[in-house]
C-alpha cells in the first residue's frame, strides 16, 4: 500500500466545494495528502471532513475565470505548505442549448474555465515544480465527451475534447522531467451538471440502459482513480485518459 501512500504530499484540487472535487479533495485526504481547496465559493463543508483524516486544508476563494488570479493560487499554496506536489483541475461548467441558438458567451465561459483556465493554472504548477526540482502530478478531469460529442453541448464538448490532447501534450514535455499528467474521464455520474439530465425520465432511462453498471457514478467511485494517479504507482503511466463509466465506453 506505500506505492498510494501520499502521506506528506501537496495537492490542489479545483472545484473543492462541491461534487466530485469535494471528493477528489476527500480521498486525497485519506491517503495522507493536505488539500488546497480552490472554488469560487468557500469550501468549509470539505475542510471538514478532510480534518477528520488530520490533515491540513486551506481554503482558497478565487474566481478561476479571472486568469490573474491563477498564479496566486500557486503562491499561496507554497506561503502555507513550503511546496506543491498535486494538481487535479476539475473545476468546470456546461451550457446547453440547440446549436443554432448556442451563444459566443456561453462558448466563451465554458471554453475559459475548462481549458484555458487548466491550461494557465498548470503552468503555474509546473514552473513551481521545476524550482523545486521534487517532480509531480498532474490530474485533469475529461469525459466521456473526450471521446464522444454529446448532444446540445458544443462547448463542453469542445473544451474536454481539448483536456485529451492537452493532457497528452503535458505528458510529452513533463515526462523527463519527472513530472506526470493524466486524466480521468467520469461517465455519467449524479452531480448538479447532470441534474436536468437526471430529471427528464426518457433521457434518464436511455442513460441508463446503456451503463453495464445500470446506475449513475456517485463521487466515491473515483476516488480509487484519483489517488492511484497522484500516488507512486502511476509513475510509468502519463497521458493516459482514465474512464471511469460503469461500462458506458464498452457498450
Amino acid at each position: 500500500m506505500k506505492l498510494f501512500d501520499l502521506t506528506g504530499k501537496v495537492a490542489i484540487v479545483t472545484g473543492s466545494n462541491q461534487g466530485l472535487g469535494q471528493g477528489y479533495a476527500i480521498a486525497l485526504a485519506e491517503a495522507g495528502a493536505d488539500i488546497v481547496g480552490v472554488s469560487i465559493a468557500p469550501s468549509t463543508e470539505t475542510a471538514a471532513e478532510v480534518a477528520k483524516f488530520g490533515r491540513k486544508f486551506l481554503d482558497l476563494s478565487v474566481n478561476l475565470m479571472d486568469m490573474s488570479k491563477l498564479e496566486g493560487v500557486i503562491t499561496e499554496a507554497v506561503k502555507a505548505f513550503g511546496k506543491v506536489d498535486i494538481l487535479v483541475n476539475n473545476a468546470g461548467m456546461i451550457r446547453r442549448a440547440d446549436l443554432v441558438d448556442f451563444s459566443e458567451k456561453d462558448w466563451d465561459d465554458v471554453m475559459d474555465l475548462n481549458l484555458k483556465s487548466v491550461f494557465l493554472l498548470s503552468q503555474a504548477f509546473v514552473r513551481q515544480l521545476l524550482k523545486q526540482g521534487t517532480g509531480g502530478k498532474i490530474v485533469n478531469i475529461a469525459s466521456m465527451l473526450s471521446f464522444q460529442g454529446g448532444i446540445r453541448v458544443p462547448s463542453y464538448a469542445a473544451s474536454k475534447g481539448g483536456i485529451a490532447s492537452l493532457t497528452k501534450a503535458f505528458a510529452n514535455e513533463l515526462a523527463n522531467k519527472g513530472i506526470t499528467c493524466n486524466a480521468i474521464a467520469p461517465g455519467y455520474f449524479a452531480t448538479e451538471n447532470t441534474a436536468p439530465l437526471r430529471a427528464d425520465a426518457a433521457r434518464d432511462k436511455a442513460i441508463l440502459e446503456r451503463i453495464p453498471a445500470g446506475r449513475w457514478g456517485t463521487a466515491s467511485d473515483l476516488m480509487g482513480g484519483v489517488i492511484f494517479l497522484s500516488s507512486s504507482a502511476s509513475d510509468y503511466v502519463n497521458g493516459h485518459i482514465l474512464a471511469i463509466d460503469g461500462g458506458w465506453l464498452a457498450r
